[in-house]
């Protein structure tokens, strides 16, 4: 027993060690982007569009960063994950400017970027009933959606937005099936914050444009 205690004691260090390293490397990144997010808000709410310009993609940077210090190329789900982070930092670059050609570039980058993160959760596994049962209760959800964005949404711009509808209402109800299956719930929040966060950009484009909608969305993304 007094041969075991050291090797114990420094185990437990370790462990310690090891939380202490996974807290750090998140805290940071974390403060930054919610500096860089204050910001950004800031920008938008003055219309200063050369601030926009250098915040938002810094913003998008410290996601991505945050994504290979946890570690996300050690396995093909935090790789595709990571990709999916990429497209969706793109994606942020490309909503800056007032341009529909850009937006429509936009909306690719994210809906790729929500195919990669739909494709990591299969890759990780899934629960294909609770698959399946979310992926209905969302449908129901999606379908009150297009109808409210129709009537404003021009008829170039309709099928590309419910395609990306289709495609995230699938990563959520992928998101749900991977959680269930080894119980990662912050999948689930997380996947749902994204979803509701693009409520806000879509009321944003085609409802009403106010600072409200990113008041609200931009820190929920």
């Amino acid at each position: 027993h007094t041969h075991e205690r050291p090797t114990q004691s420094r185990g437990a260090r370790g462990v310690s060690n090891g939380r202490r390293c996974y807290e750090s490397t998140m805290l940071a990144p974390s403060l930054v982007m919610t500096f860089l997010v204050a910001l950004l808000l800031h920008a938008q709410k003055s219309a200063n569009t050369k601030l926009e310009w250098v915040v938002k993609p810094a913003a998008s940077v410290t996601f991505v960063v945050t994504g290979f210090l946890q570690g996300g190329m050690g396995s093909t789900f935090g790789r595709v994950v990571v990709a999916g982070l990429c497209l969706a930092a793109l994606g942020d670059v490309l909503l800056i400017p007032k341009d529909k050609r850009a937006f429509l570039a936009g909306l690719v980058a994210f809906l790729l970027g929500h195919v990669a993160y739909g494709a990591a959760f299969v890759v990780r596994g899934i629960d294909p009933g609770t698959t399946l049962v979310v992926l209905l209760v969302f449908t129901l959800v999606a379908i009150p959606v297009l109808r409210w964005l129709w009537p404003s949404v021009s008829v170039d711009m309709r099928k590309p937005v419910a395609a990306y509808i289709v495609v995230i209402t699938i990563m959520v109800a992928l998101s749900a099936g991977a959680a269930r299956k080894d119980g990662a719930w912050l999948l689930v929040l997380g996947a749902v914050a994204f979803y509701l966060s693009d409520l806000s950009v879509a009321r944003d484009r085609f409802v009403k444009k106010e600072f409200l909608n990113r008041a609200w969305g931009l820190p929920l993304y």
